[in-house]
């Protein structure tokens, strides 16, 4: 680390201090961004383990909707996102598409992936994340749900559960995931014959074909833990693989794509951490009413799960 890392770090570390605050961190931010965290992990188990702090302030480093969720779990906290770092996914939907399929489709359950904006969890009967998906849509007594916003995720879940889903968009996806082909897979295991193969399920539904494992980040870092294997390609963003070696140091790990980069996760650095802390840029707010509509189905999800 150079030297003006290692003075954001320091002051970082005061900041925190003086201000009782706690840094989150997804498993897709910059290495220098994980190490600085309190807590690293998937967008909703950081939202509940900041919920489990004594913390005043929540710093989120990752895209717009997780610090959103942070809010929504954790109304009286002061929730910052150092970088106004959008998601090309959640952007894909909007309140108004919801309402239209809704009325198309009356009495048929809504549910969410996490990955959406706040006014979007306000409209939805329940959440879900890529690790509950098929739980929370299985559990759910109709034979048809309203799906939204990752169309892979969706049929994910509907070959699990073997339920009637309806995808909100249609098309809807993560850019990074979707782009990862079987052409990158079997180029990677041309290269490490050896290694397991795990992907996350918003990745297309012909590289589960060629998977050992489909998991959530969480779920994908578990079983790689758990396996007695040592080399393993991973279909996810990159970033998770650097969390990857360092948690686990005796074992090999490659990217099934090198370009699944998510540019919008790696916005956030340490200048704009300290910047965040300091200053108290970006503060979310949210209208206390869509928060307390959102809190409905991610309390439904975690009552399930």
């Amino acid at each position: 680390m150079d030297i003006i890392n290692e003075m954001y770090v320091k002051k970082i570390k005061e900041l925190k201090e003086e201000k009782n605050a706690i840094i989150l961190a997804h498993n897709y931010q910059r290495p220098e961004i994980q190490d600085i965290a309190d807590f690293v992990g998937d967008s909703l188990g950081l939202s509940i383990e900041a919920g489990k702090t004594k913390a005043d302030v929540i710093v989120f480093c990752g895209v717009d909707f997780m610090a959103e969720t942070a809010k929504i779990i954790n109304p009286k906290k002061m929730v910052l996102i150092p970088e106004k770092a959008l998601c090309p996914m959640a952007m894909m939907l909007s309140p108004e598409q919801i309402r239209e399929v809704a009325v198309k489709h009356q009495s048929v359950p809504v549910v969410l992936y996490v990955n959406t904006h706040a006014s979007c969890k306000a409209l939805a009967d329940y959440a879900c994340t890529s690790a509950n998906a098929v739980k929370v849509v299985d559990s759910i007594k109709s034979d048809t749900v309203i799906f939204g916003p990752d169309a892979n995720l969706a049929e994910y879940a509907r070959r699990k559960t073997k339920k009637n889903i309806i995808p909100i968009p249609e098309y809807g996806m993560c850019p990074v995931h979707h782009q990862i082909s079987t052409s990158d897979v079997n180029r990677a295991k041309n290269l490490h014959e050896n290694a397991i193969i795990v992907v996350h399920p918003e990745t297309r539904p012909e590289i589960w074909e060629l998977a050992d494992y489909v998991g959530s980040t969480e779920q994908m870092i578990k079983y790689c833990k758990n396996s007695p294997g040592k080399e393993f390609i991973i279909g996810t963003e990159n970033g998770i693989l650097y969390r990857m070696k360092k948690e686990m140091p005796e074992k090999e790990f490659y990217p099934a794509s090198d370009t699944a980069i998510c540019t919008n996760m790696k916005m956030t650095t340490l200048e704009s951490v300290f910047n965040s802390l300091k200053y108290n840029k970006f503060e979310i707010n949210l209208d206390e009413e869509v928060m307390n509509n959102a809190r409905k189905g991610i309390e439904r999800m975690l009552e399930m799960v």
